[in-house]
Protein backbone atom coordinates (compact mmCIF):
# COMPACT_ATOMS: atom_id res chain seq x y z
CA UNK A 1 0.00 0.00 0.00
CA UNK A 2 1.48 3.45 -1.06
CA UNK A 3 0.41 7.15 -0.24
CA UNK A 4 -0.64 8.53 -3.39
CA UNK A 5 0.46 12.28 -4.26
CA UNK A 6 0.27 14.52 -6.91
CA UNK A 7 3.02 16.36 -8.88
CA UNK A 8 1.54 19.73 -7.27
CA UNK A 9 2.18 17.97 -3.99
CA UNK A 10 5.82 17.12 -5.04
CA UNK A 11 6.37 20.65 -5.93
CA UNK A 12 5.16 22.70 -3.20
CA UNK A 13 7.33 23.62 -0.28
CA UNK A 14 5.94 24.95 2.83
CA UNK A 15 6.60 28.33 3.10
CA UNK A 16 6.99 27.24 7.13
CA UNK A 17 6.66 24.62 9.45
CA UNK A 18 5.30 24.89 13.00
CA UNK A 19 7.30 28.05 14.12
CA UNK A 20 9.36 28.04 17.13
CA UNK A 21 7.32 30.86 19.15
CA UNK A 22 7.12 31.43 22.60
CA UNK A 23 3.82 32.13 24.21
CA UNK A 24 2.61 35.74 23.78
CA UNK A 25 1.98 35.95 27.39
CA UNK A 26 3.07 34.49 30.29
CA UNK A 27 0.90 31.34 30.50
CA UNK A 28 -0.68 30.01 33.99
CA UNK A 29 -1.20 26.99 35.63
CA UNK A 30 -4.55 26.98 34.20
CA UNK A 31 -3.01 27.34 30.38
CA UNK A 32 -1.59 23.81 30.23
CA UNK A 33 -3.61 20.21 30.43
CA UNK A 34 -2.34 17.33 30.81
CA UNK A 35 -3.48 14.82 27.68
CA UNK A 36 -5.29 11.44 28.03
CA UNK A 37 -2.38 8.79 28.47
CA UNK A 38 -4.73 6.35 26.37
CA UNK A 39 -4.49 8.90 23.44
CA UNK A 40 -0.56 9.37 23.42
CA UNK A 41 1.99 7.74 21.69
CA UNK A 42 5.33 7.12 22.66
CA UNK A 43 7.75 5.56 19.59
CA UNK A 44 11.01 5.36 20.12
CA UNK A 45 13.02 5.35 16.77
CA UNK A 46 16.66 5.26 16.39
CA UNK A 47 16.63 8.85 15.43
CA UNK A 48 15.28 9.71 18.59
CA UNK A 49 11.68 9.41 21.23
CA UNK A 50 8.56 10.92 19.04
CA UNK A 51 5.57 11.59 20.72
CA UNK A 52 2.45 12.21 19.27
CA UNK A 53 -1.33 12.61 20.97
CA UNK A 54 -4.21 10.96 18.65
CA UNK A 55 -7.37 12.81 17.54
CA UNK A 56 -10.59 10.48 18.50
CA UNK A 57 -13.00 13.20 17.73
CA UNK A 58 -12.13 13.94 14.03
CA UNK A 59 -11.33 10.17 13.17
CA UNK A 60 -13.03 8.01 15.63
CA UNK A 61 -12.16 4.74 13.61
CA UNK A 62 -8.70 5.54 12.83
CA UNK A 63 -7.90 6.20 16.34
CA UNK A 64 -9.60 3.12 17.59
CA UNK A 65 -7.33 0.86 14.98
CA UNK A 66 -3.92 2.69 15.37
CA UNK A 67 -4.44 2.20 19.10
CA UNK A 68 -5.31 -1.85 18.64
CA UNK A 69 -2.31 -2.45 16.48
CA UNK A 70 -0.02 -0.81 19.14
CA UNK A 71 -1.19 -2.55 22.02
CA UNK A 72 -0.63 -5.75 19.91
CA UNK A 73 3.23 -4.73 19.30
CA UNK A 74 2.12 -4.68 15.69
CA UNK A 75 4.28 -1.47 14.82
CA UNK A 76 7.38 -2.65 17.07
CA UNK A 77 10.78 -2.48 14.63
CA UNK A 78 9.00 -1.41 11.65
CA UNK A 79 10.91 0.57 9.32
CA UNK A 80 10.57 4.30 7.63
CA UNK A 81 10.65 2.76 3.95
CA UNK A 82 9.49 5.63 1.62
CA UNK A 83 10.54 8.98 3.06
CA UNK A 84 10.74 12.25 0.84
CA UNK A 85 12.74 15.17 2.92
CA UNK A 86 10.44 18.18 2.15
CA UNK A 87 6.82 15.80 2.35
CA UNK A 88 6.33 12.84 4.60
CA UNK A 89 8.15 10.00 6.33
CA UNK A 90 6.32 6.56 5.72
CA UNK A 91 5.61 3.19 8.07
CA UNK A 92 3.66 0.60 9.07
CA UNK A 93 3.83 -1.87 6.71
CA UNK A 94 5.19 -5.22 8.83
CA UNK A 95 6.66 -6.15 5.29
CA UNK A 96 8.37 -2.42 5.58
CA UNK A 97 8.02 -2.30 1.55
CA UNK A 98 4.84 -0.42 1.15
CA UNK A 99 2.42 -3.25 -0.27
CA UNK A 100 1.64 -4.84 3.56
CA UNK A 101 -0.70 -4.51 6.05
CA UNK A 102 -2.15 -6.08 9.19
CA UNK A 103 -4.90 -8.64 9.09
CA UNK A 104 -7.87 -6.04 9.95
CA UNK A 105 -9.82 -5.02 7.33
CA UNK A 106 -9.73 -2.05 5.57
CA UNK A 107 -10.97 1.43 6.77
CA UNK A 108 -13.48 4.13 5.33
CA UNK A 109 -12.01 6.91 4.74
CA UNK A 110 -12.35 9.64 7.59
CA UNK A 111 -11.42 12.91 5.40
CA UNK A 112 -13.84 14.89 6.79
CA UNK A 113 -16.40 14.77 9.88
CA UNK A 114 -19.40 16.64 11.31
CA UNK A 115 -19.24 19.38 13.98
CA UNK A 116 -21.70 21.49 16.13
CA UNK A 117 -21.30 23.61 18.92
CA UNK A 118 -20.53 20.92 21.64
CA UNK A 119 -17.17 20.94 19.08
CA UNK A 120 -15.55 24.69 18.91
CA UNK A 121 -12.48 25.55 17.09
CA UNK A 122 -10.44 26.56 19.42
CA UNK A 123 -7.90 30.09 18.27
CA UNK A 124 -10.87 30.42 15.66
CA UNK A 125 -9.82 33.06 12.78
CA UNK A 126 -10.85 32.69 8.68
CA UNK A 127 -9.69 31.30 5.64
CA UNK A 128 -12.00 32.39 2.82
CA UNK A 129 -15.44 31.91 3.70
CA UNK A 130 -14.33 28.90 6.26
CA UNK A 131 -13.06 28.84 10.04
CA UNK A 132 -9.82 27.70 10.82
CA UNK A 133 -8.56 26.47 14.47
CA UNK A 134 -7.45 24.08 16.37
CA UNK A 135 -9.47 20.57 18.16
CA UNK A 136 -6.93 19.56 20.54
CA UNK A 137 -3.59 19.64 18.89
CA UNK A 138 -5.28 19.06 15.60
CA UNK A 139 -5.46 21.64 13.11
CA UNK A 140 -8.92 21.83 11.43
CA UNK A 141 -10.61 24.03 8.98
CA UNK A 142 -14.25 23.71 9.00
CA UNK A 143 -17.61 25.18 6.94
CA UNK A 144 -18.77 28.24 8.82
CA UNK A 145 -21.02 27.34 12.38
CA UNK A 146 -23.30 29.35 11.25
CA UNK A 147 -24.45 27.31 8.28
CA UNK A 148 -24.95 24.51 10.93
CA UNK A 149 -28.65 25.97 11.00
CA UNK A 150 -29.22 25.11 7.42
CA UNK A 151 -27.87 21.37 7.74
CA UNK A 152 -30.60 18.41 8.33
CA UNK A 153 -28.16 17.40 11.71
CA UNK A 154 -27.47 20.68 12.48
CA UNK A 155 -23.28 20.25 11.83
CA UNK A 156 -21.23 21.54 9.51
CA UNK A 157 -17.93 19.21 7.68
CA UNK A 158 -14.32 19.87 8.99
CA UNK A 159 -11.48 18.44 8.23
CA UNK A 160 -7.62 17.87 9.10
CA UNK A 161 -4.75 19.88 8.13
CA UNK A 162 -1.72 18.31 7.09
CA UNK A 163 0.40 20.84 8.80
CA UNK A 164 4.22 19.80 9.76
CA UNK A 165 3.63 16.89 12.59
CA UNK A 166 0.84 15.90 11.79
CA UNK A 167 0.13 12.31 11.72
CA UNK A 168 -1.89 10.91 7.95
CA UNK A 169 -3.64 7.67 7.15
CA UNK A 170 -1.69 5.91 3.57
CA UNK A 171 -3.82 4.43 1.39
CA UNK A 172 -3.57 3.65 -1.94
CA UNK A 173 -5.95 5.17 -4.95
CA UNK A 174 -9.26 3.72 -3.13
CA UNK A 175 -10.03 6.28 -0.38
CA UNK A 176 -11.11 3.47 2.18
CA UNK A 177 -8.06 1.24 1.15
CA UNK A 178 -6.28 2.79 4.70
CA UNK A 179 -5.08 0.04 6.93
CA UNK A 180 -1.98 0.11 9.16
CA UNK A 181 0.58 1.90 7.27
CA UNK A 182 0.62 5.97 8.05
CA UNK A 183 2.86 8.79 7.97
CA UNK A 184 4.56 11.59 9.78
CA UNK A 185 4.39 15.28 8.15
CA UNK A 186 7.51 16.74 7.63
CA UNK A 187 6.40 19.82 5.95
CA UNK A 188 3.20 21.83 5.77
CA UNK A 189 1.18 20.23 2.83
CA UNK A 190 -2.59 21.61 2.05
CA UNK A 191 -2.94 19.77 -0.90
CA UNK A 192 -3.41 16.45 1.45
CA UNK A 193 -6.32 18.00 3.12
CA UNK A 194 -9.41 16.36 2.34
CA UNK A 195 -8.16 13.85 0.68
CA UNK A 196 -6.37 11.51 4.03
CA UNK A 197 -7.19 10.96 7.39
CA UNK A 198 -5.52 13.06 9.51
CA UNK A 199 -5.51 11.35 12.87
CA UNK A 200 -3.07 13.39 15.38
CA UNK A 201 0.26 15.32 15.90
CA UNK A 202 3.32 15.37 17.24
CA UNK A 203 3.79 16.71 20.56
CA UNK A 204 7.48 16.61 20.63
CA UNK A 205 10.04 14.79 18.05
CA UNK A 206 9.55 16.52 15.09
CA UNK A 207 13.47 16.92 15.23
CA UNK A 208 13.78 13.39 14.81
CA UNK A 209 10.85 13.05 11.87
CA UNK A 210 12.91 15.30 10.12
CA UNK A 211 16.21 13.56 10.61
CA UNK A 212 14.67 9.94 9.33
CA UNK A 213 16.80 8.93 6.13
CA UNK A 214 15.45 10.02 3.24
CA UNK A 215 14.06 8.22 -0.18
CA UNK A 216 12.16 6.19 -2.28
CA UNK A 217 12.68 3.74 -1.19
CA UNK A 218 14.99 4.05 1.44
CA UNK A 219 18.44 2.50 0.90
CA UNK A 220 19.20 0.45 4.02
CA UNK A 221 20.00 0.20 6.31
CA UNK A 222 16.15 1.85 7.06
CA UNK A 223 15.30 3.72 10.09
CA UNK A 224 12.69 2.44 12.20
CA UNK A 225 10.49 2.58 15.37
CA UNK A 226 12.33 0.42 17.89
CA UNK A 227 8.97 0.47 19.88
CA UNK A 228 5.39 1.98 20.18
CA UNK A 229 3.41 2.11 23.26
CA UNK A 230 0.61 4.35 24.65
CA UNK A 231 1.68 6.12 27.20
CA UNK A 232 -0.71 4.30 29.77
CA UNK A 233 0.83 1.18 28.95
CA UNK A 234 4.18 2.09 29.89
CA UNK A 235 5.62 1.54 33.36
CA UNK A 236 4.74 4.43 35.43
CA UNK A 237 9.08 5.21 36.54
CA UNK A 238 9.53 4.51 32.18
CA UNK A 239 6.59 7.35 31.81
CA UNK A 240 6.81 10.71 30.84
CA UNK A 241 5.28 13.70 31.91
CA UNK A 242 3.75 15.66 29.45
CA UNK A 243 1.71 19.07 29.98
CA UNK A 244 -0.06 20.68 26.31
CA UNK A 245 -1.32 24.25 26.21
CA UNK A 246 -4.63 24.28 26.00
CA UNK A 247 -6.33 25.44 23.19
CA UNK A 248 -9.26 26.86 24.39
CA UNK A 249 -7.17 28.93 26.81
CA UNK A 250 -6.30 32.43 27.01
CA UNK A 251 -2.61 31.78 26.83
CA UNK A 252 -2.58 30.02 23.54
CA UNK A 253 -5.66 32.62 22.28
CA UNK A 254 -2.73 35.50 22.55
CA UNK A 255 -0.26 33.43 20.96
CA UNK A 256 -2.48 32.99 17.97
CA UNK A 257 -2.96 36.58 18.24
CA UNK A 258 0.51 36.91 17.79
CA UNK A 259 1.51 35.08 15.09
CA UNK A 260 -1.56 36.13 13.10
CA UNK A 261 -0.30 39.82 13.89
CA UNK A 262 3.54 38.99 12.75
CA UNK A 263 2.14 37.32 9.22
CA UNK A 264 -0.18 39.23 8.34
CA UNK A 265 -2.46 37.91 5.15
CA UNK A 266 -0.26 34.23 5.10
CA UNK A 267 -1.44 33.20 8.59
CA UNK A 268 -2.83 29.67 8.80
CA UNK A 269 -2.89 27.77 11.89
CA UNK A 270 0.12 25.56 10.72
CA UNK A 271 1.62 28.84 11.60
CA UNK A 272 1.34 28.18 15.65
CA UNK A 273 3.02 25.90 17.27
CA UNK A 274 1.44 24.20 20.44
CA UNK A 275 3.76 24.61 23.57
CA UNK A 276 4.85 21.42 24.87
CA UNK A 277 6.53 20.07 28.43
CA UNK A 278 8.00 17.25 28.52
CA UNK A 279 10.11 15.41 31.70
Amino acid sequence: MKLAYSAVALSFLATTAMAQTAPAVAPKAGDWRTPDPQNVLVIETNRGRIIAELDPVATPAHYARVRELVQAGFYDGLTFFRVIDSFMAQTGDPQNTGTGGSDKPDLKAEFTFRRDASVPLAGAGKAGSNETGFIGVLPVTSQPSSLAVMTADRKVAAWGNFCAGVLGMARAGDPDSANSQFFFMRQTYPSLDKTYTAFGRVLSGLDAVRAIKAGEPVKDPQDRMLTVRLLADLPADKRPTIQVMDTRGPAFAALVAKRRAELGASFTNCDVEIPVQVK
